[in-house]
């Protein structure tokens, strides 16, 4: 699967540069899963960079080509999938539609937004994969409307075990231009964290439901 350590290295910097990312191990965030965490990412703030956007979106562009060769659609997965999978659609020449969270709950109760084209080789877009849950939840929402799912590409990814797992058993690969271990050894080299909090973060990546309790 795709893999660059300058691309991993670059877009690790561009995210703690511009606080898409934020580490704060001895003052931990709490995600919505009740989670305790040292690391908060928000991609959606690459979207008022334009030099980042630019770069995410041709980097997203060129490995969706390596790893998947000729597609015919591009699905972002609602929300923050949808304006990168929007650019991504753009940069290929491609069809867009989006994946919602649920069916709308009015008009005609669509799930995908957009036209249906079953058959069609389709790329999902996400900004960042945690566990994997929701976006593989997408690809399901694709494939029973009949497109086939060429696999995942995303910003980001915790590079959580369980996510490789639930990819696997859901035979979707997927990549992403940037990772974890990568943001740990951009920000440990380029002081963006103090050596003694290096280690809390890396075994934060390694029980990441009890860690702070």
């Amino acid at each position: 699967m795709f893999n660059s350590s300058e691309t991993e290295q670059q877009v690790a910097e561009f995210l703690l540069q511009i606080k898409a990312i934020k580490l704060q191990p001895n003052n931990p965030f709490t995600w919505a899963s009740g989670w305790k965490s040292p690391i908060y990412c928000d991609n959606r703030v690459t979207l008022a960079h334009p030099a980042i956007r630019t770069y995410i979106r041709q980097k997203l562009s060129a490995a969706i080509q390596e790893e998947f060769g000729a597609v015919g659609c591009i699905a972002g997965v609602a929300t923050a999938g949808i304006p990168q999978g929007a650019l991504v659609a753009q940069e290929l020449g491609l069809p867009f539609i989006y994946v919602r969270a649920k069916p709308k709950e009015h008009g005609r109760g669509n799930l995908i937004e957009g036209e249906i084209m079953p058959g069609k080789r389709v790329v999902v877009i996400e900004d960042l994969i945690s566990t994997g849950k929701s976006s593989l939840q997408a690809v399901d929402a694709l494939r029973e409307a009949g497109f086939d799912v060429c696999g995942l590409a995303a910003i980001f990814s915790y590079g959580f075990d369980v996510a490789t797992e639930n990819f696997k058993q859901a035979r979707c690969p997927f990549f992403t231009l940037s990772n974890y271990n990568a943001l740990i050894k951009y920000a440990e080299d380029n002081q963006y964290v103090l050596p003694g909090d290096v280690e809390i973060l890396k075994n934060w990546r390694q029980n990441p439901e009890t860690w702070g309790q």
